[in-house]
C-alpha cells in the first residue's frame, strides 16, 4: 500500500514500513500543475492551447519550442531596429508596445526597468490577453499601464533613458503633438520606426490620408517623408537624429507590385512609401 501527502514544498511518501522524503523542485522551468495552465510554461500542451486561443500580431519565442502565430516579422524589425546589444542599468519605455515583443526584447538586454504602454490596440484590438499571456509565459518583470502617447508627461510616468516607438506615429492625427509628448519623457535615445511617404520630396514633405487611401486601412493618418521626420525631432528639441535603417528600392518595388495586385493601389504613389528607423539623441 502506498500513500502520499503533499506538504508545502516535500513530498512525503509512505510506502510499507520505509519513509521517502523528497523535496519537490519549485524552480520557475519546474513541471508544476497549477490551477491556471496559462499563467506558466511548466504546461506546455496548456501554454500552446491557451497561445493558439488568441490572435497574435508579434511573433514571440515562449521557449520549449512554442512561437506566437504572429502576422509580424519581429525579429527581422528587431535587427532593423539597431538597438545597443546591452542595455544594462538603463530604463526603457515601449510606446504602443501591443504584445509586447520589444518590451520583452530590451529586459533580455539587461534594461533595469521597463515599462510596456499602449492604448490603441489593448482597447480596440483584443485587449492586453496577448501581452499578459505572454508576460507570464516568460516570467517576466516587465511593468505594464494603458495610457495614451497624448497622455505621457515627465511627471507622469516620468522620463526614460530608451523610449521606443515603434509603428505608431502614422495613425496619430498630431504627429509633430505627439513626437512633443515623446521627446518630453526621452532622457537619452528615441528610437522610432514609421511608415514613411513622399520619398521622391527632397524638401520635408507629409502624404495625408484622409481615408483608406494607405492599405486601405482608415487608421493610417499621415507619411511624411525622412527630412520631414528629421525636422519635427529636431523642433520638438532632440539634438541630432538621423536615419539608421530605410527600405531598399527592392523592397518598395515588390510592395508596389503587390498592392496594386490586391487593391489596384497606383504603383506610382506606392512606389514612393516605405519604412524607416530614426534614431534621435537629446
Amino acid at each position: 500500500m502506498k500513500q502520499t501527502w503533499k506538504l508545502g514544498a516535500v513530498r512525503l511518501t509512505f510506502q510499507c514500513l520505509g519513509i521517502t522524503i523528497k523535496t519537490l523542485n519549485t524552480s520557475p522551468t519546474a513541471s508544476v500543475a497549477t490551477d491556471d495552465p496559462m499563467t506558466t510554461r511548466r504546461d506546455q500542451s496548456a501554454l500552446r492551447a491557451a497561445v493558439a486561443r488568441h490572435e497574435w500580431f508579434h511573433t514571440i519565442d515562449l521557449g520549449d519550442g512554442i512561437v506566437t502565430p504572429g502576422r509580424d516579422r519581429s525579429d527581422e524589425k528587431l535587427a532593423r531596429l539597431r538597438l545597443p546589444e546591452r542595455l544594462d542599468g538603463r530604463s526603457v519605455l515601449d510606446v504602443g508596445a501591443w504584445d509586447g515583443f520589444f518590451s520583452f526584447a530590451a529586459e533580455r538586454r539587461g534594461a533595469k526597468n521597463v515599462l510596456a504602454t499602449d492604448s490603441w490596440a489593448w482597447r480596440h484590438m483584443g485587449g492586453r490577453a496577448c501581452f499578459d499571456l505572454a508576460h507570464r509565459a516568460l516570467d517576466s518583470a516587465v511593468a505594464a499601464r494603458e495610457i495614451d502617447v497624448m497622455e505621457l508627461t515627465p511627471e507622469d510616468p516620468g522620463a526614460f533613458d530608451v523610449v521606443l516607438f515603434l509603428g505608431v506615429l502614422y495613425h496619430l492625427r498630431h504627429p509633430l503633438l505627439a513626437l512633443e509628448r515623446i521627446a518630453s519623457v526621452t532622457r537619452e535615445l528615441l528610437v522610432l520606426e514609421t511608415h514613411v511617404d513622399m520619398l521622391f520630396a527632397r524638401r520635408p514633405a507629409i502624404a495625408l490620408y484622409p481615408g483608406n487611401e494607405l492599405n486601405q486601412d482608415p487608421s493610417n493618418f499621415s507619411g511624411p517623408n525622412p527630412p520631414a521626420l528629421i525636422a519635427m525631432l529636431r523642433i520638438v528639441g532632440f539634438k541630432r537624429a538621423e536615419v539608421v535603417w530605410r527600405d531598399s528600392i527592392a523592397r518598395r518595388l515588390g510592395r508596389a507590385a503587390r498592392n496594386l495586385l490586391r487593391t489596384g493601389a497606383d504603383p506610382w504613389a506606392s512606389l514612393q512609401q516605405g519604412r524607416v528607423v530614426v534614431h534621435a539623441w537629446k
